[in-house]
């Protein structure tokens, strides 16, 4: 090496170098074929958060933000009025029809009266006025009800025959008295009907009974005509009478 650094050999030493230049070119250029054909053959052998770090497409931008509506058409309607200064104006052309409206009379007002109101269409006696004007209505008669209840005083004035009941011995015996108090209906001709008791001492009851059974009223009139009554009677049985 000092002979070949110094002096000129003239070609006689020899050097191995250049073998070995190409050998390590074959060498390395092996290794990096090596390393390119590796990750195609095997991907599998490639680090895989390397790979989706690298893969991982970035989220896409926001959708931008809908346009504004457009904005509304505010139509101004101009109205001529037929008036101008508070005075009609006129027509601005004459119609060649003239067509005329004839109105209809408008029907009699039927009077309605009032009891005893002349003066509103009604009649002093107090009947309806007539409707339509077609003479005077029907006049209406209230119907008479036909049973009215009336108080035992009330019955006692309508009284025409009493018979006194006849007190019962054994009653009497038994010193047995009281107020025997009955039910009775009185007939439009003033009969007794329907008679029951009502409440007293059993003893006198019978007796009682025996001479209700043949009073006689006078008939009850309503309306001016007689109807059936509905009362009670009071038969008083005293040992001192």
């Amino acid at each position: 090496m000092f002979e070949d650094s110094t002096f000129e050999s003239g070609g006689k030493i020899k050097s191995k170098s250049g073998r070995w230049m190409v050998v390590t070119g074959i060498i390395n250029g092996s290794i990096l074929v090596l390393l390119i054909l590796i990750p195609l053959i095997y991907p599998e052998a490639l680090p895989k958060a390397a790979m989706q770090t690298l893969l991982v497409a970035p989220p896409p931008p926001p959708p931008p933000p809908p346009p504004p509506p457009p904005p509304e058409v505010i139509k101004v309607v101009h109205v001529q009025s037929e008036m101008m200064n508070n005075q009609l104006t006129a027509p601005t052309r004459i119609p060649h029809d003239i067509k005329m409206v004839a109105e209809k009379e408008a029907p009699p007002t039927s009077s309605f009266g009032v009891a005893g109101m002349e003066g509103l269409g009604g009649s002093s006696g107090g009947v309806l006025g007539s409707v339509f004007g077609a003479g005077s209505a029907p006049k209406v008669k209230a119907e008479a009800p036909k049973k009215v209840n009336i108080s035992a005083g009330v019955a006692v004035g309508m009284l025409l025959q009493k018979t006194q009941p006849v007190y019962p011995p054994i009653a009497k015996a038994a010193r047995v008295s009281g107020t025997v108090v009955l039910q009775a209906t009185i007939s439009k001709s003033g009969t007794i009907e329907n008679l029951r008791v009502i409440s007293g001492p059993a003893m006198l009851q019978q007796a009682a009974l025996d001479a209700v059974k043949t009073w006689r009223y006078r008939p009850y009139l309503l309306n001016n005509e007689p109807v059936e009554v509905e009362t009670t009677v009071n038969v008083i049985f005293s040992l001192g009478g």
